[in-house]
C-alpha cells in the first residue's frame, strides 16, 4: 500500500474514532433523531475535509489533535449538506455510500432534522476549541465560527446549491460552473483548510498559500467527481453511473467533455502543490492528497 493510502487510512480511523465520541449515542433521548444522525455521518465517507484541516495545521507547526473539534465540526456541517442534498426537492437520490439516504430509512421529516441538528451541532463543537487545555485565543476561535459559517451559507455551500438548481434549467457557461463549483464544494474545502491553519497559529504568508492550496485541490476534486460519475464504477461510486446526466446538472465533462476535464484537473493539482512549495516536509501529506484525487475511483 502507498504512503499516501496508509495516511488516509489512519487518518480516517482517527476522525471516524473522533466522531464517534462526539456525537450523542444512538438512544440518547430522542433516540430516532440520533440514530438518523449517526447513520448518515457515520456510514462511511473520505473524511477529506477533516483530515485537511489536520493537515492544514501540520503545516504550520500544529497537530490534528489541537483542531479535532473544528475537523468534527466541519464533517458534520458536509454530512447535513449530503443529507440535504439527497431529498427529494433535491437530488432525490436513494443511495449514498452505498446504502440507502437518511430519508429512505427514517422518512423526509426526520431527515430534514437530522441535517439541521448536525448543523447546528457543528457550531456547538467550535464552541468548545477554547475549553481545550492551552488551546487558541477566544478571538481566533469566533474568526474561525466566522468562516464556517460564510462557507457553509449563502456565500458559499448553500449558495453555490441554488446556482447549481438553478442550472438544470438554462445553459451555464464556463464561467458560471466554475463559480457554482468553487461555491458548493470549494467552499468547505477551502474553510477546512483556512480553518485548520488558522487555529494552528499560521502566518498570514502561510494563510495565504494554504488558501491557494484549497480553492485548486476543492476545483480538482470536483472535476474529478464529475469525472467519477461519467466513467466511475457504481460499486465504487456508491450512487448509479450517469446521475449528474439525468439531473441535468451543469458538470465540467458535460461542458468540456472527459479528456479536457482531466486535463483542467491536472492543472489545478499542479498549482496547487506549487502553492505548498515552502512548507518542506511538513506539507507532504497536502502535497500527496493533490495527486491522490487526480488517480481516486470513488
Amino acid at each position: 500500500m502507498s504512503w499516501i493510502k496508509q495516511e488516509l487510512k489512519r487518518r480516517q480511523e482517527l476522525i471516524n474514532q473522533a466522531l464517534d465520541k462526539f456525537l450523542l449515542p444512538a438512544d440518547a433521548y430522542p433516540p430516532l433523531i440520533h440514530q438518523a444522525m449517526r447513520y448518515s455521518v457515520m456510514s462511511g465517507g473520505k473524511r477529506l475535509r477533516p483530515m485537511l484541516a489536520g493537515a492544514a495545521a501540520e503545516a504550520v507547526g500544529g497537530s490534528l489533535d489541537m483542531v479535532l473539534p473544528a475537523a468534527v465540526a466541519i464533517e458534520c456541517i458536509h454530512c447535513y449538506s449530503l443529507i440535504h442534498d439527497d431529498l427529494p426537492a433535491m437530488d432525490d437520490d436513494d443511495l449514498r455510500r452505498g446504502q440507502p439516504t437518511c430519508h429512505r430509512v427514517f422518512g423526509e421529516a426526520i431527515a430534514i432534522l437530522a441535517g439541521d441538528a448536525l448543523l447546528t451541532l457543528a457550531f456547538e463543537f467550535l464552541s468548545r476549541l477554547s475549553e481545550q487545555p492551552e488551546g487558541p485565543p477566544a478571538l481566533v476561535v469566533l474568526q474561525v465560527i466566522r468562516e464556517l459559517a460564510e462557507a457553509a451559507g449563502t456565500r458559499g455551500m448553500i449558495g453555490g446549491q441554488v446556482l447549481d438548481l438553478e442550472a438544470e434549467q438554462k445553459p451555464v457557461d464556463a464561467a458560471g460552473l466554475e463559480v457554482i463549483h468553487r461555491l458548493k464544494t470549494g467552499a468547505l474545502i477551502r474553510a477546512a483548510v483556512r480553518s485548520g491553519a488558522m487555529l494552528a497559529g499560521a502566518s498570514p504568508e502561510d494563510l495565504r498559500s494554504l488558501t491557494a492550496y484549497a480553492e485548486e485541490l476543492g476545483l480538482a476534486f470536483q472535476i474529478t467527481d464529475d469525472i467519477l460519475d461519467e466513467i466511475g464504477e457504481e460499486k465504487e461510486t456508491g450512487k448509479p453511473v450517469g446521475s449528474d446526466r439525468r439531473h441535468q446538472k451543469a458538470t465540467f465533462p458535460a461542458l468540456y467533455g472527459i479528456d479536457a476535464s482531466l486535463a483542467m484537473a491536472r492543472g489545478c493539482v499542479e498549482r496547487a502543490v506549487e502553492s505548498l512549495r515552502d512548507f518542506g516536509e511538513a506539507g507532504r501529506f497536502l502535497r500527496e492528497l493533490a495527486y491522490y484525487v487526480l488517480e481516486r475511483r470513488s
